[in-house]
């Protein structure tokens, strides 16, 4: 038998093969440690991405068996290795989108450093009373709604804003507002008081002055517009009707002021009984503009205000045709011929087939 020799052609050749086998099994240990790394160690059994609302105190096993629930992790072992090289102690509260499949420097990154994702907050001008308000704005944040609708209720602490009870909810501008989950309450008021500032420009303010009337009034007299009709085109010509009564100093006398008091937004007709409720926001009891308003009257409401045409109108009444338009006078001769068309409507109206 021949004798094996090792040539420096063999030993070359050896050497290459043992050097490229070990090449290629540092490449193929980098290449999953880059994927695991930046491509995916996370993939979402259905596809999809998820959401996970992370409280104060929160631990690493908590939000990895919160993960397990939705995500295969392909390698636990590379997972661990990389929370060491990051120093992953613990995630930040927040509120947090986990894509369909994550790398593990981008989903550590994302708890580690707090990167959550932006909730929308959104109300409109349905919203009449402090409780609406609270529950709409808290109904995806971790602040619960008594605690904001204590501060909406806390002369004190309002005033600093400029606002009481009564009027803080001209603070609150219906819109839709991108905030995150764990805003605190002082947060939320500050953002609010930018947006109050944003929209109460020196324009606007301006025309406040000039029609003698503040922000806070303004947004009252918009709000009673906007409880009188849900005819658009008519709007003008109520914001008008209110601006001339608070100048002549007259009673208000609005029905919507009245349901308000009473505490039944679905009064279909307002009794005489109802005109003697005991309230600060009965306008037919009390002379000027109610305490507040009576719903968080639409940005484009205040717009109306501002912008109200001027005419004599002193009288309003709902057309005895029940169109859904009003009858505008500008005297108490003229409006109570139209009241008694309207009364008369009224009455002949068969209510329990309504029902």
């Amino acid at each position: 038998m021949a004798k094996y020799e090792w040539t420096k052609a063999r030993i070359l050749r050896w050497t290459l093969g043992i050097s490229g086998w070990i090449f290629c099994m540092i490449l193929l240990f980098v290449t999953e440690q880059y994927y695991r790394w930046e491509v995916s160690n996370f993939t979402s059994r259905d596809g999809e991405a998820h959401v996970y609302n992370i409280y104060e105190g929160t631990s690493i096993d908590s939000l990895m068996s919160m993960l397990r629930q939705d995500y295969d992790i392909d390698a636990e072992t590379d997972l661990k290795w990389h929370m060491r090289i990051l120093l992953f102690r613990y995630p930040e509260p927040g509120h947090y989108i986990v894509p369909a499949k994550i790398g593990d420097r981008e989903l550590i990154e994302k708890f580690k450093y707090g990167r959550q994702t932006p909730v929308r907050i959104t109300w409109n001008h349905f919203v009449r009373t402090r409780e609406e308000l609270a529950g709409k704005v808290t109904t995806h944040l971790q602040m619960d709604s008594v605690t904001l609708l204590q501060l909406l209720e806390d002369d004190a602490y309002l005033a600093p804003y400029g606002f009481n009870k009564e009027t803080s909810r001209c603070l609150f501008i219906p819109n839709t507002y991108e905030v995150y989950w764990n805003i605190t309450p002082d947060q939320l008021f500050a953002r609010m008081q930018r947006e109050y500032n944003a929209f109460w420009n020196d324009e606007r303010r301006a025309k406040a002055d000039s029609i003698g009337l503040t922000p806070i009034e303004i947004a009252i007299v918009a709000s009673i517009v906007e409880g009188e009709s849900h005819n658009k085109n008519e709007l003008p010509l109520i914001a008008s009707l209110y601006l001339n009564r608070v100048h002549k100093n007259m009673p208000l006398q609005s029905c919507p002021t009245i349901k308000y008091a009473v505490g039944d937004f679905k009064l279909r007709r307002i009794l005489y009984s109802h005109l003697n409720v005991d309230s600060p926001y009965n306008t037919y009891k009390n002379p000027g503009l109610p305490p507040g308003p009576i719903r968080c009257p639409a940005p484009e409401t205040i717009d109306i205000v501002l912008n109200a045409p001027k005419t004599d109108y002193l009288f309003m009444c709902a057309s005895p045709e029940l169109n859904n338009t009003h009858i505008f006078s500008s005297s108490y001769s003229a409006h109570s011929a139209a009241a008694r068309q309207y009364r008369h409507t009224m009455d002949t109206i068969n209510w329990e087939r309504l029902q």
